[in-house]
């Protein structure tokens, strides 16, 4: 079984509400200023965390316009990876202040790594967890090293096989990971909902026992919300300011107020959930009067003999239950009953008896 774990200081996994990452990737625009309010505006939104990328171009890829090192389709189609990288990477120099601005605003911060000079950069800031993108679940040896950190790690499935998440998992648990969440997650930008496969998503915390979420790259917060209810405990999507100020990953990014409607639709969507359980809730209790029950629906005498037209099954559920109907039929009624009376045992006398319990006959 699957045990909810912590990061910085905040539960996550079963029982838990979900946790929402917001994504700040390339959102940027290469402005720090920018960088900080999106900070900001991920708190106001009601996120638990933010999440940075930290590479240097260079660490990445190599600066080759050769055809192997050509984006093809999608919105960055036609550009190198380096000059993608370029453009999106978060400046090694933002990050303390980046760090610091979320400790203000009572968000976790944590990052994607790369390689081993992200890495070892990222020790100076003791960040809570760390995070694997979906195109380097594929690098053992790194996740052997990030894992060895001792902290949560979060590994992104974009494109796997089962195999090669298994391969994944055991490289980080091997390495010393006790605390690991496994994000479902296609890898287009955007990504369509026929495409997100949330299925996936119950098979595999029941597979790897391990905390499962969703890195969701699709338009809007529907897909994310339907995950929730499907079980997923992290949810992690990019956030931008304004999808019309442009940048790398604005076109799959939700704008603050959309990211606020997210985390309310997110949090209502495992509230629905619960737990298996059965009989009324509480809100329901009102609704048990209204239950059909027997009632005499036309006046009778006493002695007289009960039939389907002075007996019926109605709502409200004062009387006794429908099923009762039929030995109610055998019997007569023990005294005058009025219509409208919500029929009990003490109005039914057996057939040979009269209303006073002498013999009919």
């Amino acid at each position: 079984m699957t045990h909810p774990f912590a990061i910085a200081g905040r539960a996550i996994g079963p029982g838990q509400p979900p946790y929402v990452i917001a994504e700040l990737s390339g959102n940027h625009n290469g402005r720090l200023d920018r960088a900080l309010a999106l900070v900001d505006a991920a708190a106001a939104a009601g996120a638990d965390a933010v999440k940075l990328q930290t590479f240097s171009p260079g660490g990445i890829t190599l600066d080759h316009d050769g055809p192997d090192f050509m984006v093809t389709g999608g919105p960055w189609g036609g550009r190198t990876l380096f000059d993608l990288y370029s453009e999106t990477a978060l400046p090694f120099d933002w990050h303390a202040p980046i760090f610091a601005r979320a400790a203000e605003r009572g968000l976790a911060c944590f990052s994607s790594v790369f390689d081993e000079e992200g890495l070892s950069f990222l020790d100076r800031f003791d960040p809570p967890a760390y995070k694997i993108a979906s195109l380097e679940l594929f690098d053992l040896p790194l996740i052997r090293r990030v894992a060895a950190r001792g902290k949560p790690m979060i590994l992104s499935t974009g494109t796997a096989w089962l195999g090669e998440i298994e391969a994944a998992v055991n490289a980080a648990r091997g390495a010393g990971c006790r605390e690991l969440v496994l994000l479902r997650c296609t890898t287009a930008y955007p990504a369509l909902a026929a495409e997100a496969k949330l299925a996936a998503i119950p098979h595999l915390a029941a597979t790897f026992g391990a905390v499962v979420g969703l890195s969701d790259h699709t338009l809007g917060h529907e897909v994310a919300t339907a995950a929730v209810a499907l079980g997923a405990a992290v949810i992690e999507k990019h956030l931008t300011l304004a999808r019309a100020d442009g940048g790398a990953d604005a076109a799959f990014s939700l704008e603050p107020a959309e990211f606020a409607a997210l985390v309310a639709a997110a949090r209502t969507a495992w509230s629905a959930v619960g737990e298996v359980a059965y009989g009324p809730s509480p809100g329901e209790m009102p609704a048990l009067r209204y239950r059909r029950s027997l009632y005499v629906v036309r006046d009778m005498a006493a002695g007289q003999r009960f039939t389907p037209e002075t007996v019926r099954s109605v709502r409200p559920g004062f009387g006794l239950p429908p099923d009762a109907l039929g030995q109610v039929l055998e019997g007569r009624a023990a005294m005058p009953i009025a219509r409208g009376t919500a029929l009990a045992w003490h109005h039914v006398a057996a057939a040979d008896q009269s209303s006073d319990g002498s013999s009919s006959g």
